[in-house]
């Protein structure tokens, strides 16, 4: 794992360290072929260069957000602004991970895809990729 998402793990609460280094392991476990990196302020995984999940913190808790997550179709994922195609889940525990939803959450996000790689080329127009 870089060294760059284990500090931004280490540099929150205690109960929110936990949350980040199972919500790493778990994704670097489902999708062990992703790039990952800190994009825009926060841990970030890529396949081919598409944002597919990453984590931040929030005021709600952390936020484990898939770029694609609305046409996951998936009741715990509640989808952001309408504007995109992403959906989230909040966690204030670690205890609220259901690692099996998880991983079932990142094999969609393997096969239903959204375009966001050429969002700014194509004038924020979002295009299905698989």
């Amino acid at each position: 794992m870089p060294q760059e998402i284990q500090a931004y793990n280490n540099s929150q609460s205690t109960e929110d360290i936990e949350i980040c280094n199972l919500l790493m392991q778990e994704i670097d476990r489902g999708l062990p072929e992703a790039e990952n990196k800190i994009w825009h302020g926060h841990p970030v995984w890529f396949l081919d260069g598409n944002p597919i999940v990453g984590y931040s913190k929030q005021k709600a808790g952390i936020r484990l957000m898939f770029w694609s997550g609305m046409s996951f179709k998936e009741e715990n994922l509640k989808p952001g602004t309408g504007k995109f195609k992403d959906a989230s889940i909040f966690y204030t525990s670690v205890e609220q991970i259901n690692t099996t939803d998880l991983q079932r959450w990142l094999a969609k996000s393997r096969d239903i895809q959204w375009d966001y790689k050429n969002i700014v080329k194509r004038k924020g127009v979002l295009e299905r990729l698989k």
